[in-house]
C-alpha cells in the first residue's frame, strides 16, 4: 500500500547538478498518489528547467515569493504541505534552515511549516566535511529534521568520488513513505474499545438484474467498507461483512465474516438477519434505489430493439434499521455530487440515522475507485471535515467518532463500556 497517497509533498529543488534526480522523484512521490507541489530555487533553474517538473508534478513549480496570484506563498505551501522533501539539499539551504535564515521562497516556506521536513543533501566532500556543514547538519538532526544520505560514490566534476552524492530518488521516497508508515502506524495504534462489541458492515454497489448476463450497477468498489470493517476488527470487534465485492480481508483478521451478496434483495435479507445481535451498523455499500421488475428470464437480443424495463424502488435499508434500531449505533453514507452537507444533514433525519458520512464522489482522489478519500462527518452534534487522507485513515477517524456515539449511549443506559 501507499502511506503517502493523498498526501501534500512540497518538493525543494536546489541548485545543484543532482537537481535532475528531481525529476525522477517527482515521479515517483505522484506515482504513489502524493500531491507534489514543486519549489525551485534560483540556483536550481540554472540545471533544471520548470517545464519539465511542472509537466510531472500536481501542479505549476513556484520560484518566487513575489508571485502576484499568491500574496503569501509560503505560507500557503508551509501550511498546506503534509510533508516537505528538499533534494537535493544544499550547503546553502542547510545554513538557512539550521540559522532560520528565509530570503527565498523555500527557505521560507521551510520556516512556516510544522509539517516534518525530509533533507537530502548533496556537495562535493570538502563541503560535506567543513565544520560548518557539520554544525548546521548536527543542529538539524537534534531538531528531528529528517534526512536521507548522502551516499559515497561518485561526485560531479573531474571524477572525483567520495561522500557528498545524493541519495538516490527511490531511497528518498521510501524514506517519505517510511515516515508516513510510522505516523499511521501511531495514528492507527488500534485501541480496543469495541472489544466484545459485534459489528455489521455493507460494502460494494449492488447489482440488479435486467437478463441473466446484463445488471443495472454502480460504481462503488467497496473500498471503503471494507477500510471500515478491517479497522472495527483491529479494534477487537467481531463483524459482519455483508459485501457486494470479491476483495480478500487481511489473513489474521480471523474476527470478520463476510458474507456475500449481489442484489439489494440480498442484502436486506442478510442485513435483517444479524441487525439485532449487533452494537453498530455501519452501512458503507451503495444500495440501488431501484430494481428491474421484468427482469427477462434470458437474454435480451439487439435484434428486438430497445427492451421496455419497468423499474420498481428497492428497500431502504438504512431508513429500516433507523426505523427498527433499539440501541443500536446507525451509520449511513452519502455520496453526493452537489449540495453536500444538505443533502447529509437532510438524510441523517430522514434515516434517523446516528452518523452520515459524506463525500463529494466528484472532487479528485475522492470517493469509489480511489485508495483516498475526504469525507465530512455529519451527527446531531455538528460537522466534523476531514482532509483528504487514505481510506485505512479515514476509516480510523470513522471508528474514532462512532466510539465517541458509543460512550455516549452506555452512559446514557447505564452499560459499561
Amino acid at each position: 500500500m501507499s502511506y503517502i497517497a493523498g498526501r501534500r509533498v512540497v518538493l525543494g529543488v536546489c541548485g545543484g547538478i543532482a537537481a535532475y534526480k528531481a525529476v525522477e522523484l517527482t515521479r515517483l512521490l505522484t506515482g504513489a498518489g502524493a500531491h507534489v507541489s514543486p519549489i525551485m530555487t534560483p540556483g536550481a533553474q540554472r540545471f533544471l528547467g520548470q517545464t519539465t517538473l511542472s509537466a510531472l508534478a500536481s501542479e505549476p513549480v513556484q520560484t518566487s515569493l513575489w508571485d502576484e496570484s499568491s500574496p503569501i506563498p509560503h505560507t500557503r505551501l508551509g501550511q498546506n504541505a503534509d510533508v516537505i522533501v528538499v533534494a537535493p539539499a544544499t550547503a546553502k539551504i542547510i545554513g538557512k534552515l539550521a540559522n532560520g535564515i528565509s530570503d527565498d521562497l523555500l527557505s521560507a516556506t521551510l520556516l512556516a511549516t510544522r509539517a516534518p521536513v525530509v533533507l537530502a543533501p548533496a556537495m562535493h566532500t570538502e563541503m560535506w566535511e567543513h565544520p560548518a556543514v557539520r554544525l548546521n547538519v548536527k543542529r538539524l538532526d537534534d531538531w528531528g529534521f529528517h534526512r536521507v544520505g548522502p551516499d559515497e560514490g561518485r561526485l560531479a566534476g573531474g571524477g572525483d568520488s567520495g561522500v557528498g552524492r545524493m541519495a538516490e530518488p527511490a531511497a528518498i521516497a521510501a524514506a517519505v513513505q517510511s515516515l508516513f508508515a510510522d505516523l499511521l502506524s501511531d495514528d492507527l495504534a488500534p485501541s480496543r474499545e469495541l472489544a466484545g462489541r459485534r459489528i455489521l458492515v455493507t460494502a460494494g454497489g449492488t447489482r440488479e438484474p435486467i437478463d441473466p448476463v446484463r445488471f443495472i450497477g454502480n460504481a462503488s468498489s467497496g473500498k471503503m467498507g471494507y477500510e471500515v470493517a478491517c479497522e472495527a476488527a483491529r479494534r477487537g470487534a467481531s463483524v459482519v461483512l455483508v459485501s457486494t465485492v470479491d476483495r480478500a480481508v487481511p489473513g489474521e483478521l480471523s474476527n470478520i465474516d463476510v458474507v456475500r451478496v449481489d442484489t439489494a434483495d440480498q442484502m436486506h435479507r442478510a442485513v435483517a438477519e444479524v441487525f439485532g445481535a449487533v452494537d453498530v451498523a455501519v452501512m458503507a455499500a451503495a444500495v440501488a434505489d431501484f430494481k428491474v421488475s421484468n427482469a427477462a428470464s434470458e437474454k435480451i437480443k439487439k435484434a428486438g430493439g430497445p427492451p421496455n424495463i419497468v423499474l420498481e424502488p428497492t428497500v431502504d435499508i438504512l431508513a429500516e434499521l433507523g426505523r427498527t434500531k433499539t440501541t443500536q449505533i446507525v451509520v449511513g453514507f452519502a455520496a453526493e455530487t452537489h449540495s453536500l452537507l444538505d443533502n447529509a444533514r437532510g438524510k441523517l433525519v430522514q434515516k434517523n440515522a446516528d452518523l452520515i458520512v459524506a463525500n463529494d464522489v466528484s472532487a479528485p482522489n475522492v470517493g469509489f475507485h480511489y485508495d483516498t478519500n475526504q469525507v465530512t462527518l455529519v451527527d446531531a452534534s455538528g460537522d466534523v471535515d476531514l482532509p483528504l487522507m487514505s481510506k485505512q485513515r479515514t476509516a480510523a477517524a470513522i471508528w474514532d467518532r462512532i466510539e465517541i456515539l458509543l460512550a455516549r449511549r452506555s452512559a446514557a443506559t447505564g452499560r459499561s463500556t
